[in-house]
């Protein structure tokens, strides 16, 4: 058995069956991907407009020389915001799974730090039980996939609070690390579709159904804090992601296909016998 790959296709990430590599479906994020954010547009924009106020003389000259560069640099204001976020995320993400497996971090990047700092305080304060990390959630019945942080065994006490000596109730959960400055509440969407997947797909492409959960919580960590907040993955939640799971189908496959050729069409500007003399 091989491992899971991905592809990217139509600004899509799409996972290969490890066995059957004709078979690709959407990743959960693509998926979830399919929600309205008319937000971005207006964050955007604020990006370029900042950049542009904050960079008004290194701009000008650029523009002097080069319009069309002057142009392209203001553009991709929110595009490189991005892609260092995320490169940063990517980073963390990995610190996280290498401490909670038990290794020993010596020293790490200094915008790495204030992280490594955080998600200690959290195993500290929590300590849980690592049951799984980063495997791929597999669903047969509705054709998606994507990779999940980790299966995590806390205990708790009779208000749900942490008990880092394990002398509570233990429960199951699915948890998700973000490292963005906000939690979306489509993180929800995201976290159902990993808990209701047939099954888990393992690095070393060993495949097992998926357990039942007792809950699901995610670690929002940022350079200033950390916050453990438990997410409902409800099965109202899940038809949620269901219906986008639909409308990625309508998207990426269907509408192509609903406006055929032309039938009849026009043969061509009409040319009037004045204009012909005029010739």
């Amino acid at each position: 058995m091989g491992t899971v790959r991905t592809v990217q296709r139509g600004g899509s990430r799409f996972y290969v069956h490890p066995e059957r590599p004709e078979i690709k479906v959407p990743g959960v994020t693509s998926v979830v991907g399919m929600l309205p954010k008319p937000f971005l547009m207006y964050w955007a924009a604020k990006m370029t407009a900042e950049l542009a106020v904050d960079s008004l003389p290194f701009v000008a000259q650029m523009a002097e020389r080069d319009r069309q560069g002057a142009i392209d640099y203001l553009k991709g204001a929110a595009r490189r915001y991005t892609r260092i976020r995320a490169e940063i995320g990517s980073q963390a993400h990995d610190l996280f799974e290498r401490m909670i497996r038990g290794e020993a971090v010596g020293r790490v990047h200094p915008d790495l730090e204030p992280y490594r700092r955080n998600f200690a305080e959290f195993l500290a304060a929590v300590n849980p039980e690592l049951v799984g990390a980063e495997d791929v959630a597999w669903s047969d019945t509705h054709e998606y996939a994507g990779s999940f942080d980790a299966m995590l065994r806390v205990w708790l006490d009779d208000k749900n609070r942490p008990m880092p000596d394990r002398s509570g109730t233990p429960v199951l959960l699915i948890a998700d690390w973000k490292t963005s400055k906000d939690i979306h509440a489509e993180v929800a969407l995201q976290m159902a579709a990993y808990a209701y997947a047939d099954r888990i797909i393992r690095p070393d492409g060993s495949s097992t159904p998926m357990p039942e959960f007792d809950g699901a919580a995610v670690l929002h960590i940022t350079p200033d804090g950390w916050a453990f907040k438990p997410v409902c993955i409800e099965r109202e939640i899940y038809e949620f992601f269901l219906s986008l799971r639909r409308v990625f189908t309508w998207d990426h496959d269907v509408s192509k296909t609903v406006i055929g050729r032309a039938i009849a069409q026009s043969s061509g500007r009409l040319v009037t016998g004045t204009q012909r003399r005029a010739r």
